[in-house]
């Protein structure tokens, strides 16, 4: 009968009854979690230094641990050209991350126009390096630590994945660095081919992030840079996602399965993009099941 009743409420009072079912639930989850925010990973004296955007969250679960918990380093998306970790939606991650038991680490990195993709990812390294240096003291395991990203994050931690030749070598990283990664919805994994093709309205925006060379595109991209010995990867496509996202996520799959490491591969029916990264605001969502399976 409450359901009915709540069906009966004009769309105020909807609204209003969703605000407040929405604060209980941040409410809840924030129990469990306590955020270490704005820890910068790139040092001060750095001649690249960029106070708003070098910073990173860390969630740590309340609960007591005996041994050191698995690691989630977090890389959020928006084309290349936007968000952070301070959005509401990343904010959320790093709390359901620390309720399901992880360490999370949720960062930010310069954007487009002002930090091309190479750029960025060294950034994304360079808070890799950080958390392999420093996440000991917030009660995480250095060897346990699963790249995650979503969208243009997931292109990132692919190529934090692959090493992408000399990214993790010259911030003092090894090549497995990561103990794993999950790609959801990833975008960018082949911009040397999407770009050539410039098959979409609005492409050419993309030569803002990506420039306008095809060495950067191909450098750019975590495809050409899979070589056999990489850690685990778990790849999750949106049913209805975009063709280039579809299409790029298969081959990668295709030239992991080649090398003989063929990813967990899983298309979630009927969901868009968006949804791909909203549906973590659900702390029981199938994604934390599968990061949990990676981190053993």
């Amino acid at each position: 009968m409450r359901y009915f009743r709540l069906l009966a409420l004009p769309p105020l009072g909807l609204l209003l009854a969703a605000a407040v079912v929405l604060l209980a639930t941040e409410w809840a989850v924030a129990r469990a979690s306590r955020r270490v925010a704005d820890v910068a990973y790139v040092p001060a004296s750095a001649p690249d230094f960029d106070t708003h955007r070098h910073r990173l969250d860390v969630y740590q679960p309340t609960q007591k641990a005996a041994a050191p918990r698995p690691v989630v380093l977090f890389i959020h998306g928006g084309s290349w050209n936007s968000g952070g970790k301070d959005d509401f939606i990343y904010k959320a991650i790093g709390r359901r991350l620390a309720k399901n038991g992880f360490v999370g680490v949720v960062i930010s990195y310069r954007l487009s126009p002002q930090a091309q993709v190479p750029q960025q990812a060294d950034d994304c390294a360079r808070a890799l390096a950080w958390t392999v240096s420093h996440i000991k003291e917030y009660g995480g395991d250095a060897q346990r630590i699963v790249l995650m990203g979503h969208s243009a994050g997931g292109g990132l931690a692919a190529l934090l994945a692959t090493g992408s030749d000399t990214l993790l070598a010259r911030h003092g990283l090894p090549a497995h660095a990561a103990h794993a990664v999950l790609l959801d919805d990833p975008a960018g994994l082949d911009m040397l081919d999407y770009l050539t093709k410039m098959q979409y309205e609005g492409d050419a925006q993309y030569l803002i992030p990506f420039s306008k060379d095809p060495a950067v595109w191909r450098q750019a991209s975590a495809l050409y840079h899979l070589r056999a010995g990489a850690p685990p990867y778990s790849i999750y496509i949106g049913g209805d996602t975009y063709p280039s996202i579809s299409s790029s996520s298969e081959r990668f799959r295709q030239r992991l399965a080649q090398l003989g490491q063929a990813p967990k591969y899983t298309v979630l029916p009927g969901k868009k993009h968006v949804g791909m990264v909203t549906q973590l605001f659900w702390a029981h969502n199938q994604l934390y099941d599968e990061l949990r399976r990676l981190a053993q």
